[in-house]
């Protein structure tokens, strides 16, 4: 590799890792967040925790890497323009591959590592966090250990106790159960336990409200009472595998007695071929990047953000593919839509780099956008405007 091609692979990797770190971050900062319930719900330790949050880390990881790659291109070449650095490589008479290659190179690592992630790591760390979640809820006394707030056990069914002691004892029960149609039944009593396999709970001392469609409400009182948990805990204590926890392999030749893909055969099929196209869009994002910011232009020309214009690109090609890949659960016809997307997207970019042309915004999206963008400028101009005559006065 030539000194130039270095110098420009280096800057776009060390961009590339400034735009994906706090991206990436920000992002699984708040899926995150979205489980901390598994602490504060179940008190599992904050290793647990930990444990699971790596495992999420995965799933977004090749969502983030083409956009990151985005950032990294556009924002490099705009600098090394505003430099005149692309205006010095065009006089020297290089050629674009000089641009082009290490740019292309680092897109089809960061493919290659996309597809290890996705295909690979990902469905083994889903298989993990689902049986992690599913055993931490499992035990109902896991589940309701939070005093005196209700909690949702299953479908229809809601617990809450006043106070939990030693030995799995549990003081003033109340439990909702909607999940029969016919009827509605609430218990009250003043203690109860969970038997130590956690598929019943006994309690004792206190009265069943049955409710039916009609409005009827009929009361029985009771010294103990046991209350079936064996179906819950046993399917809530087995992760279910759906078809983006699936390896490569197993989408390309499925288990015909796997119970969920007896249910949803579709969904591995849509699966399937969203990993087989995901994976390549780092290198057509470059190409289009490429494309959009990759010749040497005029400081005076008024124009937007090569970025700006790159990123509604990708994020409108991002969108599609997401919307094909689900509607193949639906339509089979939308699988050549998925494969179609890339290859056209990068076969309009090619015919650009090799033609020299510049791959610009369309004109009437760039007026909206330009007419947007003065509309807010002035009134934010007229609100600090306002601001400093109020404070003047």
């Amino acid at each position: 590799m030539k000194l130039l091609e270095t110098y420009i692979l280096r800057r776009v990797g060390q961009m590339f890792l400034v735009a994906l770190l706090p991206v990436l971050a920000i992002i699984w900062t708040t899926q995150v967040l979205q489980r901390i319930n598994l602490v504060t719900d179940s008190g599992q330790s904050i290793g647990s925790f930990a444990k699971l949050a790596t495992m999420i880390l995965p799933s977004i990881i090749p969502v983030v890497l083409p956009f990151a790659l985005v950032i990294a291109i556009t924002q490099t070449l705009t600098t090394m323009n505003n430099d005149s650095e692309l205006t010095v490589i065009d006089a020297a008479g290089a050629r674009r591959s000089i641009l082009v290659r290490p740019i292309l190179l680092l897109a089809a690592v960061i493919s290659v590592f996309s597809f290890f992630v996705d295909n690979i790591v990902e469905p083994r760390a889903k298989t993990v966090a689902r049986q992690m979640i599913a055993e931490t809820y499992a035990d109902l006394l896991s589940s309701v250990i939070e005093e005196k707030t209700f909690r949702k056990i299953d479908e229809g069914l809601y617990v809450q106790i006043s106070k939990r002691l030693a030995g799995r004892m549990l003081k003033g029960l109340f439990v909702a159960d909607e999940r029969d149609p016919a009827y509605e039944l609430i218990y009250y009593a003043k203690e109860g336990a969970v038997d130590d396999t956690g598929t019943t709970l006994i309690m004792h001392d206190g009265e069943v409200h049955r409710k039916t469609p009609d409005g009827n409400v009929s009361v029985i009182n009771f010294d103990s009472y046991s209350f079936d948990l064996s179906d819950m805990t046993e399917s809530r204590g087995q992760a279910t595998m759906k078809a983006s926890d699936r390896d490569l392999w197993f989408l390309f030749n499925p288990d015909p007695n796997d119970k969920d893909y007896t249910i949803r055969p579709q969904s591995y099929r849509a699966e399937l071929h969203r990993r087989l196209t995901d994976w390549i869009l780092p290198v057509v994002f470059a190409l289009f990047s490429l494309a959009i910011a990759g010749d040497a232009r005029s400081h005076r020309e008024a124009r937007l953000h090569p970025m700006v214009s790159a990123l509604a690109y990708a994020f409108a090609l991002r969108w599609a593919a997401f919307y094909a890949a689900n509607q193949i659960d639906t339509d089979p016809e939308y699988i050549a839509v998925l494969y179609g997307l890339p290859i056209v997207s990068s076969i309009v970019s090619i015919i650009f780099l090799s033609l020299h042309k510049r791959l610009v915004m369309p004109s009437f999206v760039w007026e909206r956008i330009s007419a947007s963008w003065r509309r807010t400028q002035e009134r934010l101009l007229a609100a600090t405007s306002r601001s400093g005559g109020g404070a003047a006065q």
